[in-house]
């Protein structure tokens, strides 16, 4: 029976960590132990960015270009060519010297927290900048600069782009690889928004887009008006998608791991995660049609996400573009276009932190991109609860400290017994060590003695365990809900730690995480089994290494956590020991 304690003690302690290694693991990541998924190869392996995003390289001429999705079945059916990029793709600047003028072609649209860079080749957002959130000093920014969430560097591709299929056969609509020109030069609006207008025209339509950014907003809208030129009714599809290369994002640590890759939402089917490793095997399983939801990316702590016109019927759609290159987006059919007529599609691109108030109003499902997986249920209102006692004490290291010990504290009745057992297991643990020796390698005579122990002194021996496992996934939504919430970067607790997302610069919390650990070990029960009471010692050095690399928000919790466990479990010991004393007296 001690070795079943000392078994479900351990599976308790590491509970967490094959947790990290199992959720990386089933979301198609690298596992922490090693090795990683072949959607993630080596980025040197990766077309060159640029090139890849742009149509720098080229491509047979009989083949259609595989960054323009085709247009859906119905399209065809009309009389429309499915493949839309055929006459496209000759219009593409390529070669060394289109690439060296590749940054003049650049519009900077810019508002109080986003700063777009937007290509005038297809009207594509090649960079976006969150001029609010500071990077990492391990991000490709480093440190000082601000999170670049999209860009277009060697061998790291992330771009928003959009345009139109459907084309008759041997024409080819705007796409993000048309030429525009400036319609209206970017200017600023009231309260800190920016707005610009670019215009294209190819395939018998013209296509005006207009970009606006409200001032404080992370979404930039985006009107589209369709214009038949010509003498003829054409059925154009709007395409949203984002190209995102496969690689983890720089600075990600290797000892936790976030899901990183394409997401689909819509109202029926809800959120779905669609894996790089998915895509690249041709089993990609999400929402296909719906008439409300959206697609985007999602990173640790960031998201990317179009969002089409709202009831409009569409098509949801992942692929692959090329080696370690990838996309996922929606197709709006337009319906059909009589010649002079127009059709105006107003869709929008969010570029955000995973900020859960803020994502709510965007759009519904927005908010799961905060992914605490099965534990959501959970995690939702232990996040409501930091954010409340955060409004209270105005610092998020206070509110994690105080939301630990609120937990704790409601949980006392169940951590009471547990200690309870613990405590009368301590106390006959020096009379389980005589039976081990008395009976040697008889172990069935060994297990009926210690049961008789067990019956006399009223013990369970599994007491302790059951209210231990009822609490670990209340305990580890909460490390979920510490891990994701983006509201933990940059933000300070007291004196050496400025960053709770980031690892603790000096070690210190993870060192006295360390030494409550030993105290706890001491506390609790010594197996019999020297094999077992050496394993018990060596499990504080094991997790002070691992917590090494964890942020400091995660250490301050499990410390905290620690400590109070101590207060609690030394109360409770010390009220026994008293109540066992008085009894004593009496006899």
């Amino acid at each position: 029976m001690q070795m079943q304690r000392t078994i479900l003690w351990i599976v308790f302690s590491m509970s967490l960590l094959f947790l990290w290694d199992g959720w990386q693991r089933y979301n198609g990541r690298p596992s922490m132990f090693g090795g990683q998924s072949t959607a993630q190869g080596d980025a040197k392996s990766a077309p060159d960015a640029k090139g890849a995003a742009a149509g720098g390289a080229a491509q047979p001429p009989a083949k259609a270009d595989a960054s323009i999705p085709t247009a859906p079945a119905g399209a065809a059916a009309s009389g429309t060519s499915a493949p839309a990029a055929g006459a496209a793709a000759g219009a593409v600047p390529g070669g060394a010297a289109a690439q060296a003028a590749r940054a003049a072609e650049m519009v900077q649209l810019r508002s109080d927290v986003l700063a777009l860079d937007i290509d005038l080749v297809g009207a594509q957002v090649m960079r976006a900048e969150l001029l609010k959130h500071k990077a990492s000093a391990e991000s490709a920014q480093g440190a000082g600069g601000n999170v670049v969430l999209l860009h277009d560097l060697p061998g790291q591709v992330y771009t928003a782009q959009s345009g139109l299929v459907g084309a008759p056969q041997g024409a080819s609509f705007p796409t993000h690889k048309t030429p525009f020109t400036v319609a209206e030069a970017p200017h600023a609006l009231d309260g800190g928004g920016a707005q610009m207008k670019l215009a294209a025209e190819s395939g018998g339509l013209k296509l005006v887009r207009t970009y606006t950014l409200a001032p404080g907003s992370y979404v930039l809208s985006v009107s589209d008006e369709v214009t038949n030129t010509g003498d003829t009714p054409l059925k154009p599809t709007l395409y949203l998608q984002l190209t995102r290369d496969g690689n983890k994002p720089p600075g990600e640590s290797r000892f936790y791991n976030t899901y990183t890759g394409p997401v689909v939402y819509t109202e029926e089917q809800k959120f779905q995660k669609v894996a790089f490793d998915k895509i690249d095997g041709g089993k990609a399983e999400h929402a296909k049609n719906a008439a409300d939801g959206w697609a985007g990316v999602i990173q640790h702590y960031f998201v990317s996400a179009w969002i089409p016109t709202e009831k409009a019927q569409r098509e949801f759609f992942t692929r692959k573009i090329d080696t370690n290159l990838y996309a996922v987006g929606a197709l709006q059919p337009l319906g059909e276009v009589a010649p002079q007529a127009s059709v105006t599609a107003d869709t929008r691109l969010l570029i955000a932190p995973q900020d859960q108030r803020m994502l709510e109003k965007v759009a519904p499902g927005l908010d799961l991109t905060v992914d605490y997986g099965w534990l959501t249920v959970i995690a939702k209102p232990i996040f409501w609860l930091l954010q409340y006692l955060h409004g209270i004490v105005g610092n998020w290291g206070w509110a994690i400290v105080l939301l630990t010990i609120v937990i704790k504290t409601a949980f006392f009745p169940l951590q009471a017994a547990s200690y309870k057992s613990m405590a009368r297991m301590k106390a006959v643990t020096p009379r389980l060590t005589a039976l081990r020796e008395r009976y040697g390698s008889d172990r069935v005579k060994m297990n009926q003695a210690m049961m008789e122990l067990y019956k006399e002194e009223k013990i369970n021996p599994l007491g302790g365990c059951l209210p231990i496992v009822v609490q670990i996934p209340v305990f580890i939504a909460l490390y979920w809900v510490l891990l994701a919430s983006v509201e933990m970067r940059n933000a300070p607790w007291t004196g050496w730690i400025h960053d709770l997302a980031t690892p603790d610069p000096y070690y210190i919390l993870p060192l006295i995480m360390a030494a409550t650990m030993f105290l706890q070990t001491k506390l609790n029960p010594t197996p019999p089994d020297p094999v077992q009471a050496k394993v018990m010692m060596v499990m504080p050095i094991v997790f002070s290494v691992m917590f090494f690399f964890f942020p400091a928000g995660l250490v301050l919790y499990w410390l905290v956590n620690n400590v109070y466990s101590i207060t609690q479990q030394y109360y409770i010991t010390r009220m026994m020991g008293n109540k066992s004393k008085g009894g004593s007296k009496k006899h």
